[in-house]
């Protein structure tokens, strides 16, 4: 297992869905065990391939005991339940944390690593994770969700961040 450099917002691989994962091998699982090591090192509670530059539709996350996994090719549905507020950071953008709404229960399914079916009901800060996650596989960085003065506000303090213009951070 290695950590691998994590990918910073604004870089082309973050703004375009992945590629559906149709090999399950040694190397897929080399991928998640990095991309588990590389989300502790961080810290963080989920990863997407894409954040480490990997093309391919899979995350890991740890949301606490019980709530760890590794989805490959995640279908994402809103379950009943409204919305829920809170804030949201992420590994590709360092530092910087927004007032983000997210449905407050979803149901995430896929496989996992082995290609073994998962069926993942999540609420509150999990069901935050996957739709996040499932965002980044989708090519879509939660900042780009924001509107408005939050969205003005995040694109001035991306402007400010040490880590403007840089395309990787290291853990």
């Amino acid at each position: 297992m290695s950590r691998l450099p994590i990918v910073l917002f604004g870089r082309p691989v973050l703004h375009a869905p992945t590629r559906p994962v149709e090999v399950f091998d040694d190397d897929l699982r080399r991928l998640v065990a990095d991309l588990v090591e590389t989300m502790a090192a961080a810290p963080g509670a989920g990863l997407a391939a894409n954040q480490v530059g990997v093309d391919l539709r899979l995350f890991v996350y740890d949301c606490g005991p019980g709530r760890r996994g590794c989805l490959v090719n995640p279908v994402l549905e809103r379950l009943p339940g409204g919305l829920q507020d809170g804030e949201e950071g992420c590994l590709s953008a360092p530092g910087l944390a927004y007032a983000t709404p997210r449905a407050l229960n979803v149901r995430c399914s896929g496989v996992d690593e082995h290609g073994v079916p998962q069926v993942v009901e999540a609420t509150g800060y999990l069901a935050r994770c996957f739709q996040h996650e499932v965002d980044h596989l989708d090519g879509t960085v939660y900042l780009e969700r924001l509107g408005g003065k939050a969205r003005r506000q995040a694109e001035r303090d991306v402007a400010n961040a040490s880590w403007h213009g840089r395309d990787v951070r290291y853990v």
